[in-house]
């Protein structure tokens, strides 16, 4: 059983500590800290997190680098192109660090638990003062305080998953659109994903704190809340006695208020029946299933360890389609993989076909030190594997036009979310997660508004309001 803790009175002591040390470190009128996140969500709520504790400590927060007193990049290790990304970006900071050789750069998150990566930053990039891994953010403040007083640089990483830490403060970046962790790590073991280890198994946050914390959100106006774990759908390990993720979601529905419940990354291994029907019968929960499929071969989901076949994968989706006629379905889908042959990728637009999604967030395997698919053979080329992916996205394309089209003339509730790039027009997303641009006036921006759709382009839709 995972044991949950509030963050200790001595971490709250250190906030404290470092506003008062930072009244005279700062170069303007407050200090001020530059968060630059990396990956999924879960990193996104990591971040607000972090910048909760520093918000507590006394710093504003910047969008230029330049300005800033603190850096913090928040990394991801799930693909190789993340990482890249990253290790450019923190080479370009040496200048930064250079001009201002009183600020304090840090590196977290997932590339940081890996020992070849901490080393790597070690060696080779001394500007770099703190590296912490994802299960350090209950000491956070401490890090931040030694790094600031003592000057030495700070390294420290903890695969000590055993606890759910609690009462850390937040400062979401959205004011309506907003990320609820109900649970962190995962068990899966899929043998080309690095989650495992570096975010540790899984444990679940209690319900009741959830549900507060749902409450919470509705209660500041937040309009679409989305839940949050590496595999939603095994929420409750480790808690006596277990709750259900459909129980869970379905408690959240029954809050009073006018929203939308989403949740991400759902596993097919774990999606029930139970929670689809509570889809089906909800008031607030989205018509928004993302199921990653990941390969359409049975053969390929074995060498993946997924524990489902492609029959298993198409009960659920069919079962889901009969219980929500207007479902969206999207996934995830990854092309290439060690040993697949050209067949096995043509099981996977078969799948594609038969299923019609919404849309596909695909990926070319990515090999990940320390997995077991990083070991296997892989005698397709880049250049292969780069047609395939070019045709997958054709078929996709083809779907999700048909789709769009078919919703030309029927009104829908939409999130106004933003500015559209062109003057005058605004975005926003349906129940499905569809984009829709319109007319309108910026006052609408962050809550819900009817529009009707005129007209189909192959992933976006656009309209008029229609109230």
């Amino acid at each position: 059983m995972r044991e949950t803790v509030r963050i200790s009175d001595r971490q709250i002591e250190y906030l404290n500590l470092i506003a008062e040390l930072m009244t005279i470190r700062k170069r303007g009128e407050v200090p001020l800290a530059y968060v630059r996140t990396y990956g999924c969500q879960q990193n996104v709520a990591d971040s607000e997190r972090i910048k909760g504790m520093l918000k507590v400590a006394g710093y504003g927060f910047t969008e230029n680098a330049e300005e800033a007193d603190f850096i913090l990049f928040n990394t991801c290790a799930v693909r190789e192109h993340a990482e890249d990304r990253v290790f450019g970006n923190v080479g370009a900071l040496k200048n930064i660090k250079r001009r201002h050789p009183q600020i304090l750069i840090a590196l977290c998150g997932c590339m940081m638990e890996q020992e070849h990566v901490a080393k790597r930053i070690r060696d080779s990039f001394p500007f770099v003062g703190l590296v912490f891994g994802t299960h350090c953010m209950h000491e956070f403040p401490e890090l931040l305080y030694k790094s600031l007083v003592d000057g030495s640089r700070v390294f420290v990483r903890d695969n000590d998953d055993s606890k759910v830490y609690e009462g850390i403060p937040t400062c979401r970046d959205g004011r309506f659109k907003g990320w609820l962790p109900i649970m962190y790590g995962c068990d899966n073991f899929c043998t080309y994903c690095i989650v495992p280890y570096v975010r540790g198994r899984e444990r679940s946050r209690q319900p009741d704190i959830i549900i507060a914390e749902a409450r919470e959100m509705i209660q500041q106006g937040y309009k679409d809340i989305t839940l949050l774990g590496q595999n939603v759908n095994s929420y409750g390990k480790g808690l006596d006695p277990r709750p259900t993720f459909a129980g869970l979601i379905g408690e959240i529905d029954r809050i009073p208020g006018d929203y939308w419940l989403r949740f991400m990354t759902s596993h097919p291994k774990d999606c029930t029946r139970e929670l689809i029907d509570t889809i089906a019968g909800s008031e607030h929960i989205s018509l928004h299933l993302h199921l990653p499929f990941q390969s359409g071969s049975d053969r390929v989901l074995k060498a993946m360890n997924r524990h489902y076949d492609r029959a298993k994968y198409l009960d659920i989706v069919n079962y889901a389609k009969e219980r929500i006629p207007d479902v969206s379905l999207t996934s995830d889908v990854i092309v290439g993989f060690p040993g697949e042959t050209y067949e096995d990728f043509q099981q996977t637009l078969s799948l594609i076909r038969e299923v019609g999604f919404t849309s596909l967030f695909t990926f070319i395997y990515s090999p990940r030190t320390g997995t077991p698919a990083a070991k296997m053979d892989d005698p397709v080329s880049d250049e292969e594997k780069g047609r395939w992916f070019r045709e997958l996205l054709a078929v996709q394309e083809e779907i999700a036009a048909e789709r769009c089209a078919s919703m030309v003339g029927r009104v829908e509730k939409v999130l106004v979310e933003e500015k559209a790039k062109k003057e005058g027009r605004l975005c926003g997303r349906t129940s499905g997660n569809i984009i829709v641009e319109f007319d309108g006036d910026d006052s609408l921006i962050g809550d819900f508004h009817n529009v009707k759709i005129t007209t189909a382009r192959n992933w976006i839709l656009t309209g008029e309001l229609a109230e």
